[in-house]
């Protein structure tokens, strides 16, 4: 499947906090191929909020050029992916936010999968309450994420709570 780039006029919205009170949430590819792509229930209550506006859904271009990436290699073709749907669930209800620098090497959190490590520094800078993920590597983190003011969970332990 050939994946298009984004439209020229998608511009960048900077997250600046949560004026509006709303906790902010990070959910990485595989997470979010299971909401948009394979219909899996088992991120329904995730989904819901994410699209209720009850959450602020923070996406770096990374991560939205994984997921095109993903789906470009084939990998779940034989769901038939509608990759212009998966672009309109983007545009609704994802933030866009710049890219995370780095946390410094004392304080880091490093992800021995370094195809993850976006999420976190992404999670980490802009203070989500929530990195929802399915990734060991990424779910490893989460006893030293928590002083960070972070919970790591898979999306059927999440709750909004």
């Amino acid at each position: 499947m050939d994946v298009p780039a984004p439209p020229v006029s998608q511009a960048l919205v900077l997250d600046t906090g949560a004026p509006d009170g709303r906790p902010a949430i990070v959910i990485d590819t595989q997470v979010v191929m299971d909401w948009l792509v394979f219909h899996d229930a088992r991120v329904q209550a995730l989904t819901t909020a994410v699209t209720s506006g009850a959450l602020r859904w923070l996406v770096a271009p990374a991560m939205r050029d994984e997921i095109r990436h993903v789906l470009g290699r084939g990998v779940a073709a034989r769901y038939a992916p509608d990759l212009a749907f998966i672009e309109a669930q983007f545009d609704a209800h994802a933030l866009g936010v710049a890219p995370a620098e780095p946390q410094p090497p004392a304080s880091r959190l490093v992800c021995r999968d370094p195809d993850d490590q976006k999420f976190i520094d992404l999670a980490l800078s802009h203070g989500a309450r929530w990195l929802i993920s399915r990734d060991k590597a990424v779910l490893a983190l989460a006893k030293r994420a928590r002083p960070h003011g972070l919970a790591i969970l898979t999306p059927e332990r999440w709750t909004l709570d």
